[in-house]
């Protein structure tokens, strides 16, 4: 029923892929929800509550709640927390922070995932460049997913732009991965590395493209409550995904409201 190719990777049919697309809308309009949600005073709880009765009004399942014990329907992680951040009511938020948000729904059977980076109120230029440079390596990494192309492309296109933009610490053990009828699927999918090798793309193959970006170093520590990732030196960090498909046309944003359609225009524009 779940085809596999050669490397292991599932290869969904295009009825797959469609149930996929419903999935990753549900998370991709979630975080819509949550982005304008986001203000001063609110707690990541709230956030957390807003997020669990927005997918289960879509007769979805939060794909995060319960996996491996996370206790929460979301990640939220607050300025130095790179990922993994579990959303609690002991600090709201305040002008100046960035909050990461990590979503996941499950809808008939097939699971979709997205993340994106938020500024609270008014914040330092030095976040908004952080911020703007994180999303662009992601969508720099989505335009690889064309049928041919290698799997190593993805990261090698994250960090190439990254580098291009100054000194920024890029997680060497945190990045991406396959997806479909479970959250975290083979391959990962590296931030960082060398273009052309890994298993070829094929349409049907899907993946989390989600590189995490910091302000100063890439060393990273996880605390004590064996989930949220911080910066080891207290400085920021930016995390943006998107769950993708490749198809014959290029690569389906299944979390993006528009399939990815305006962003990827202009770069495959540009690639060709």
């Amino acid at each position: 029923m779940f085809k596999k190719n050669k490397h292991g990777i599932q290869v969904k049919t295009p009825e797959q892929l469609e149930k996929m697309r419903a999935a990753g809308l549900v998370v991709g309009r979630t975080l819509k929800l949550l982005r304008e949600s986001v203000q001063p005073g609110m707690t990541p709880l709230d956030l957390d509550v807003i997020a669990e009765k927005a997918i289960r009004d879509e007769g979805a399942i939060p794909s995060f709640k319960g996996y491996q014990g996370f206790p929460a329907s979301i990640c939220a992680s607050v300025n130095d927390e790179v990922v993994h951040g579990i959303p609690g009511s002991r600090r709201a938020l305040r002008e100046g922070d960035v909050i990461s948000i990590d979503c996941g729904a499950i809808l008939d059977g097939w699971h979709g995932d997205s993340a994106i980076t938020v500024p609270v109120g008014e914040v330092d230029p030095k976040l908004t460049e952080l911020m703007r440079v994180t999303e662009e390596a992601m969508w720099r990494g989505i335009a690889a997913l064309t049928v041919g192309r290698h799997l190593s492309d993805i990261g090698h296109e994250v960090e190439k732009y990254v580098r291009s933009q100054g000194r920024y610490g890029i997680p060497q053990e945190y990045g991406g991965h396959g997806i479909g009828t479970e959250m975290h699927m083979d391959p990962w999918v590296a931030n960082h590395g060398k273009p052309g090798r890994g298993p070829r793309f094929e349409p049907g193959m899907c993946f989390a493209v989600e590189p995490m970006v910091n302000l100063g170093t890439d060393r990273t520590k996880v605390l004590s409550d064996d989930w949220t990732v911080v910066t080891v030196d207290g400085k920021a960090s930016a995390h943006f995904e998107h769950s993708v498909a490749v198809t014959h046309n290029g690569p389906w944003v299944l979390t993006a409201l528009d399939g990815g359609e305006e962003r990827l225009a202009d770069l495959l524009g540009d690639a060709g």
